[in-house]
């Protein structure tokens, strides 16, 4: 038995084993994570290093994994040679074939999977030794990795979308890292930058506004019943916003204010309905200002932001002790619900597992398109699996309809009949 060229192949099949576990180690670990061991940990450190430098890194193990794999089969055909003559670069190919691919290849990498940041520590030393040793190899390869994204003009794009975000938010929820509301907040805080004004606005049709010329006592009632600590004051016409009363300037030690109301009012702060909500932000940080005026396409008033809408948007639902709570889907029976007509249609669609082609984006404007005219109270009709009753109006505006859910059948179901067909 030929025993150092046993030993040889043994210490090569860990030298293997070990380049295999290094490369997955390296390729699989959180560089956020070990950014935090680093704070604390000079090996963490300069495992970082090497990890910023991936190119040079990867070079170095698969030049040492190759070396070894080489050198490995070249000892065991020797070895296999001289044990088994004719047949021994057969059964050599074999068993290191099956030898490699177990103990250094597959094995070895499913264990440095499960604690990547643990095994690149270890092997953080004796890399990092052999890639001060493969400089020159290493520069090599940096050139022709040069020449040939000029030959085939390749453009690494290292930057993270939005959609990889929210994915590696659901896979660290899914860890048990964060809580659900912790993963709810980091969606809005990715989501943020995207939303609009028009899509957080109160739409002016609930506005609580006063014209420039009303009595004070009438703005007084104005505060009492509404409960907001802001009034919008306009001339002439709502779309002609002039300012607005806080109520701490409204009213004055004991009493109302006796100055004009010209002179209590501050001005309206306007910004377009397309104006992304990141800038608004800003916006009322840098004036100081809590709400701003929303304007259409035509100068006319569309609405309003405040900044509690903003923080709504990050950390869901701001409640105060003044605030009615109200459901937008309120179940009064086994197969019927209350439906507020200013929900999201969206939301109303996936609520009731229907699909809508609409223009509309409140269900109050969906329903006025099915009814075709000013909905009244009482107007009725069907979609889908759905019967829709009109229960309560508002001027021209549907605030609450019945929705009452009958059985699906093939007909009301348009993916059925789309298989059938």
């Amino acid at each position: 038995m030929d025993v150092p060229r046993l030993l040889a192949m043994a210490a090569l099949v860990v030298l293997s084993s070990f380049f295999s576990a290094t490369e997955t180690a390296f390729s699989s670990l959180n560089k956020t994570r070990l950014k935090t061991l680093a704070e604390k940990n000079k090996r963490a450190q300069k495992t970082l290093n090497l990890a910023e430098n991936y190119d040079k890194l990867i070079s170095t193990i698969l030049i040492g994994n190759n070396i070894v794999n080489i050198a490995l089969a070249s000892v065991a055909a020797v070895f296999f040679i001289n044990l088994l003559n004719d047949a021994g670069p057969a059964v050599s190919t074999a068993v290191v074939t099956v030898v490699v691919l177990i103990f250094g290849e597959v094995t070895p990498k499913s264990l440095a999977k499960d604690s990547p940041e643990k095994f690149a520590m270890f092997a953080t030393p004796l890399i990092g030794a052999l890639t001060v040793l493969c400089t020159p190899l290493n520069f090599l390869f940096s050139q022709w990795k040069k020449l040939l994204s000029k030959i085939f003009k390749t453009k690494g794009d290292t930057k993270v979308s939005q959609e990889e975000l929210l994915m590696l938010v659901d896979e660290v929820q899914q860890d048990g890292s964060i809580d659900t509301a912790e993963g709810d907040l980091l969606r809005n805080a990715i989501g943020f930058s995207d939303r609009k004004a028009e899509d957080i606005l109160t739409h002016r049709v609930d506005l609580e506004a006063v014209p420039l010329e009303t009595p004070k006592s009438e703005i007084a009632k104005v505060f009492e019943k509404s409960r907001f600590s802001r009034i919008l004051v306009y001339k002439e016409s709502i779309d002609n916003i002039v300012g607005v009363i806080h109520q701490k300037d409204f009213y004055v030690g004991d009493g109302i204010s006796k100055k004009p109301i010209e002179e209590i009012i501050t001005p309206p702060l306007f910004i377009h309905q397309y104006e992304k909500i990141t800038d608004i932000l800003k916006t009322l940080q840098k004036e100081k200002s809590h709400i701003a005026i929303v304007i259409d396409e035509y100068g006319g008033t569309l609405g309003i932001v405040t900044m509690e809408d903003i923080l709504e948007e990050l950390v869901g639902d701001i409640w105060d002790e003044h605030d009615e709570v109200e459901e937008d889907f309120r179940k009064v029976s086994d197969d019927t619900y209350v439906v507020d007509g200013a929900v999201n249609l969206d939301d109303f669609c996936e609520f009731f597992d229907i699909e809508c082609e609409s223009d509309s984006v409140s269900v109050g404007g969906w329903v006025m398109e099915q009814v075709d005219k000013i909905p009244d109270k009482g107007d009725q009709f069907d979609y889908e699996n759905l019967h829709v009753r009109v229960s309560d109006t508002d001027g021209h505006r549907v605030t609450h309809i019945n929705v009452t859910v009958k059985e699906k059948t093939d007909e009301d179901d348009p993916e059925k009949e789309e298989k059938d067909d």
